[in-house]
């Protein structure tokens, strides 16, 4: 509209309501942009399905407990004290025969050494990246409809406006291919997703930790299953754990191998 207002073809009477037309919408758009970017729509659905999945989880180990003892008070406290960490770690979706315990600590120790200097640094390196880039596209939507607005409203014939023409023209332009980078490339829930993985590398340092700093052992979890576990959650067998247990530990200077083979 903006366009078309600044030619010299359209009739006189027709171009305050192009110019009006033109600045209203992009008005609109500036609006809609600036709660779109605030809430980020995409970023809002992985933060739902995160809370979602560790909701499920956590059901999954407290209907496990109870099939396996009755629950007392220290258990329940646990569970509760999970439940209020998920609580505020996500705000958004609520507006939800003896065995040895641990023969395998040192092996442990090099896996979570692992995922602090590879995995875990990676993913919030690229968050980081992510999030700027966000940023940036953001501010850029609505600043762009703005100066669209402003030009489009001072559109007139050729000889007199063609810099509100180029504005209301080149702003608009430029305002859709950024929102498209932005809502179309999901950036939002890119970002989140790397902050979810990092998470989940934070979570399995907190959960290795805490079983090596157990005092007494007959309340650590079991060695074997636990190594198991850790292996599941790392896609790895319980060969290629080992190995890069070794491998990180003679080579103290790091190693180039992540800890994970599932993200």
């Amino acid at each position: 509209m903006a366009g078309i207002a600044g030619t010299s073809v359209v009739a006189a009477p027709l171009v305050t309501g192009l110019k009006l037309s033109s600045t209203l919408m992009y008005l609109a758009a500036t609006g809609m942009l600036l709660i779109m970017n605030k809430i980020q729509p995409s970023q809002l659905v992985k933060e739902q399905r995160n809370a979602a999945r560790l909701f499920k989880q956590l059901l999954g180990q407290i209907k496990t407990t109870m099939s396996l003892q009755t629950p007392t008070i220290e258990v329940v406290k646990k569970v509760m004290d999970k439940v209020l960490a998920l609580d505020k770690a996500y705000p958004l979706p609520l507006i939800g025969v003896m065995l040895e315990k641990f023969p395998l600590e040192e092996e442990m120790r090099e896996i979570v050494r692992v995922m602090k200097r590879k995995d875990k640094a990676d993913y919030l390196r690229l968050g980081e990246k992510a999030l700027k880039v966000n940023k940036v596209l953001a501010l850029a939507g609505p600043l762009l409809t703005s100066l669209a607005a402003v030009g489009s409203a001072f559109v007139a014939p050729p000889a007199h406006g063609s810099w509100g023409v180029v504005l209301g023209v080149v702003g608009g332009a430029l305002a859709s291919v950024v929102n498209t980078l932005e809502h179309g490339g999901q950036v939002g829930m890119v970002f989140e997703m790397y902050r979810g993985n990092a998470g989940f590398f934070k979570l399995m340092e907190e959960s290795i930790e805490s079983n090596l700093k157990e005092g007494e052992v007959e309340r650590r979890e079991n060695g074997e299953l636990f190594e198991m576990k850790v292996a599941l959650q790392l896609g790895r067998s319980l060969s290629e754990l080992k190995d890069l247990a070794a491998d990180s530990s003679s080579r103290r200077g790091g190693i180039e191998e992540f800890a994970s083979n599932l993200f």
